[in-house]
């Protein structure tokens, strides 16, 4: 014989996931796309929540190459007086020794910070820029944010299959 247990004798966070649920299984009763007008397509310029845009990273950055070759020029170089990859490494807390290898080695430090801080957003490169007097950095970042960064968030449109 099958056993039932009553409501009372499932844990509540349990009971709560259950709710809409039979057998574990969803409940196909709802409309699960009823948030979403079915003859209404986004337009070109639209705001909707699935529409905006997410703040870029420097992950997204880095599939720019043209971009990555310009903040490179400017920020690989060593200068006595113009804060460069190394100041931003170590504000980022890139350990000393850290630093003293990538300097050592054969591929760009600025590509190699980078690669190391993808997951911050842009907009704290951005800061960092403003912080040690690299208008000319934050020019370029800012552009490629506000001119390339939307032409390239349209294909990642969470409809678009």
């Amino acid at each position: 014989m099958h056993k039932t247990y009553s409501q009372t004798n499932i844990p509540f966070r349990i009971r709560n996931s259950l709710k809409g649920e039979e057998n574990g299984f969803p409940d196909s009763t709802g409309d699960p796309l009823s948030d979403l007008s079915k003859d209404e397509s986004c337009k070109k310029n639209c705001t909707c929540s699935s529409c905006v845009l997410r703040a870029p990273t420097i992950s997204d950055l880095l599939n720019d190459q043209d971009l990555l070759d310009v903040i490179r020029i400017k920020l690989d170089p060593c200068h006595p007086t113009i804060k460069n990859w190394r100041n931003f490494a170590s504000k980022w807390g890139m350990p000393y020794d850290e630093l003293c290898f990538l300097e050592q080695r054969p591929q760009s430090p600025t590509l190699e910070f980078l690669l190391r801080n993808s997951q911050r957003p842009v907009g704290q490169l951005m800061e960092l820029c403003r912080l040690y007097h690299r208008a000319d950095v934050e020019k370029v970042l800012h552009r490629w944010v506000d001119e390339e960064w939307p032409k390239r968030g349209r294909g990642d449109h969470p409809r678009n299959f």
